[in-house]
């Protein structure tokens, strides 16, 4: 037995801590750690942090970033972004009886060849009536997609998650009816261009928050 205890112990002692940091435009702030034996072992994993972590903006604590790791240099880990979703206590939190809530599922292509699935959602202040629905989404359709056009891959993310398209999407659709919040609940990349993929992201200034027209978000609920 304190053979087989001794040979756990010398395994975890032949494990090094590595400092995983986040992409480029997100200014190689520091997430985590992680822990290896082999450099190698440690592609593909995925790593999350909030956006209020990354950048100090504790009112963006309910924004969850997602990272895989691509590259090991020294004792530092590299990631690209893959990702983002509020979190689901925040999200219960929007969901109101008797109100809508008027959502998307899409695919968009940005200016520079990147596919990302974007999952839009519109909370009313009431129940809204079909044809208001049916309104609403369309506009938010048509001004997701156009952004997706006229935007770089970083750019699109970083007015994603800081909540620019979002802050659009509420100013346009604002008068056919109330809304109480729009969000971009999710994000995925389901395609990165074969020479994006292959080359390193050049250094650029993390994203600054966009102003906005909505209301202040609702504080993060309590975690349990």
């Amino acid at each position: 037995m304190a053979r087989k205890a001794a040979k756990k112990v010398d395994a975890f002692r032949a494990k090094n801590w590595y400092q995983v940091l986040a992409p480029a435009e997100f200014n190689r702030a520091n997430i985590g750690e992680t822990l290896a034996d082999e450099p190698e072992k440690m592609i593909g994993r995925i790593m999350e942090s909030t956006l209020g972590d990354i950048t100090g903006d504790w009112a963006k604590q309910n924004t969850k970033m997602i990272f895989k790791i691509e590259e090991i240099g020294g004792n530092s880990a590299y990631t690209t972004f893959i990702g983002h979703e509020m979190t689901k206590d925040y999200m219960r939190s929007l969901v109101k009886r008797r109100t809508s809530k008027i959502d998307a599922n899409l695919v968009v292509t940005t200016k520079d060849g990147y596919k990302l699935r974007l999952k839009p959602l519109v909370f009313t202040v009431k129940r809204a009536r079909t044809s208001q629905i049916e309104s609403i989404r369309k506009i938010m359709l048509d001004i997701v997609i156009k952004r997706s056009k006229e935007l770089t891959f970083n750019e699109l993310v970083s007015e994603v998650v800081n909540g620019k398209v979002s802050a659009e999407v509420y100013k346009a659709t604002k008068n056919i009816y109330p809304l109480r919040r729009v969000e971009i609940g999710k994000s995925e990349v389901v395609f990165r261009p074969p020479v994006a993929a292959a080359a390193a992201p050049a250094p650029t200034p993390a994203p600054v928050p966009a102003p906005s027209e909505q209301p202040p978000a609702p504080p993060a609920p309590p975690t349990e």
